[in-house]
């Protein structure tokens, strides 16, 4: 065991004399030693109930063998960060997460570890800690929120974005936004549409990191509790076969991750996670490679926000697992995949059948045949950008309007907001990008706006920055390469003609190249917005989206 190392021998006497000051007791010490990674904190509603989550698996780690430790991981809310300074921080904040986790568990020697996010960045950076530290691992999230009936509709936290730009537009009162803001998020656990915690939560049972169950359970049922000590007691399963996450997260696990992404229509922060994740994992993808998959995978669901349906639903029809079952009646999966239940993913799909066909549909009867994500290049973005093809009204697919440039995300909000956007622009807001934000933040609140006041069937917005998976409208982000690298989007002028073509995955700036180069040679770059600290290092370090997002220190 690795854990020899802080205590076997007569020279680990101050090692043992530590772990005693602890409490740990000889009998404890023989055993293996599992690290319990827990998120919980007081801040996110999806973190704030992760104690209980641990100490069942502290039980199933007991029940099988095993001395858990626990030990806490930061979190961050990207609800509450949104909007404001803070956002800057989330996405940086998932190399955090996973450097805090490698240094914990190699400086005291942990055998295997369990690890247990629930929202948006702690999940990819608790992934990425797994498949750089290979030991063994297993992932149990905190479950989603419930969603509840609100004068006839089940709502969510994009309700509450959306509501403050219909009572700025003045088609709601305060009376009924305050309303929507007590309906909106009613219990704890990752909000509840098929946002990036969500789709990430949902992913690690796909990749096979996850049990059955892991996305889709909500955080309010007792299973949740059942399947944290299951959680437990696999670890030791795994530890004692030395199944490790390399092994489960391969080539083929991140293909199947990429078809049921593109199934379920999940979050476009799926396509700088996984990305970020198979490079960790020595098992790189491009999004080119994404692209390919979404042309031939059918999308079967409308979850929250391309559908009324919440995840509370996708588990009441049978959860990723009947979804999988349902994708493989056409062979769209690799089925020989292990999984973190020891078995392959063809064993673990095998009698899940779909229970409600309109949450999940038909194989031979999908919303679109063609995937929930779609990444488009051009003059515009040719290393490419994301949009959440699923989430598009029809009539968007295919536009052509006048640019509104921003600088930055307020400048934005403020001019939507103020009525300055007209039916028919394209929204550009840059220098948001993962070196020029820096940190690459979300824009729900400028998204939120424009469909609040009714505007998200006429206008789209691209960024070099990102998404929520809340966000619903023709929402381009990930613009590559960003402006602050000198990419197109820091040339575009207002009044400028940009063509966006989903279907056909193009987007174009109809400036002649004469004219852009003359641009690029007069270009001038505005300030950095941040200029110290993590962000500031950060800034310096961080690769592409396109690339994910991930750190490059050579």
């Amino acid at each position: 065991m690795y854990s020899d190392v802080v205590k076997k021998g007569l020279e680990k006497t101050p090692h043992r004399s530590l772990f005693k000051a602890s409490g740990f007791t000889d009998e404890e010490l023989e055993r293996p030693l599992i690290g319990v990674v827990s998120a919980k904190n007081e801040v996110i509603p999806g973190h704030i109930h992760l104690d209980k989550i641990a100490e069942a698996v502290k039980t199933g780690v007991r029940v099988a063998g095993g001395t858990p430790i626990e030990f806490p991981a930061i979190g961050i809310c990207d609800g509450i960060a949104m909007g404001h300074k803070g956002m800057k921080y989330s996405l940086a904040s998932r190399e955090l997460i996973a450097d805090s986790i490698e240094s914990m568990t190699i400086a005291h020697g942990f055998d295997a570890l369990v690890l247990i996010p629930n929202c948006d960045k702690i999940v990819p950076g608790m992934l990425i800690a797994a498949a750089r530290l290979n030991i063994p691992a297993i992932v149990v999230s905190g479950g989603p929120m419930l969603s509840l009936n609100y004068n006839g509709k089940f709502r969510d936290l994009n309700t509450t974005f959306e509501a403050v730009g219909a009572f700025k537009a003045g088609t709601i009162d305060e009376t009924e936004l305050l309303n929507l803001e007590e309906a909106a998020c009613p219990s704890c656990g990752s909000c509840s549409g098929m946002f990036t915690a969500n789709s990430m939560n949902c992913l690690c049972e796909v990749l096979g990191m996850a049990l059955p169950g892991n996305g889709t359970i909500p955080a309010v049922y007792s299973e949740r509790i059942r399947l944290a000590k299951h959680a437990g007691m696999k670890i030791m399963e795994l530890l004692e076969r030395d199944i490790k996450p390399r092994d489960i997260i391969t080539p083929d696990s991140i293909y199947n991750a990429l078809r049921v992404d593109m199934a379920m229509g999940c979050s476009t922060n799926s396509m700088l996670h996984l990305p970020a994740v198979a490079y960790e994992a020595k098992a790189p993808i491009t999004l080119d490679y994404a692209n390919e998959i979404s042309k031939e995978t059918p999308n079967l669901c409308h979850l929250a926000p391309a559908g009324e349906h919440h995840i509370q639903d996708l588990y009441a029809a049978g959860g990723v697992q009947a979804l999988m079952n349902e994708l493989s009646k056409k062979n769209l999966l690799k089925l020989d995949t292990i999984t973190a239940t020891g078995k392959t993913l063809g064993e673990n799909i095998k009698n899940c059948s779909v229970k409600d066909y309109s949450v999940i549909r038909p194989i031979d009867d999908p919303y679109s045949a063609t995937g929930g994500i779609a990444v488009l290049k051009g003059n515009l973005a040719p290393d490419g950008s994301v949009v959440k093809r699923s989430a598009v009204a029809p009539e968007m697919l295919k536009h052509e309007g006048k640019a509104k440039v921003y600088n930055s995300e307020e400048e934005a909000i403020a001019a939507i907001y103020a009525g300055e956007i007209e039916k028919g622009d394209v929204v550009v807001i840059r220098y948001e990008g993962p070196k020029g934000g820096p940190g690459m933040r979300e824009m729900l609140s400028p998204t939120s706006a424009i469909c609040g006041m009714g505007l998200d069937k006429d206008v789209a917005l691209i960024t070099d920055g990102r998404f929520s998976g809340a966000t619903r409208g023709a929402a381009i982000g990930h613009i590559s390469p960003e402006a602050a690298e000198g990419g197109t989007i820091a040339l575009v002028k207002n009044g400028d003609i940009i063509s966006i073509d989903i279907n056909n995955c193009s987007i174009n700036l109809n400036v002649p190249e004469e004219e852009l180069a003359r641009r690029r040679e007069t270009l001038v770059h505005p300030e950095p917005k941040i200029k110290t600290g993590y962000l500031k290092r950060y800034s310096k370090m961080v690769s592409s989206a396109i690339q994910g997002a991930v750190m490059i220190d050579d």
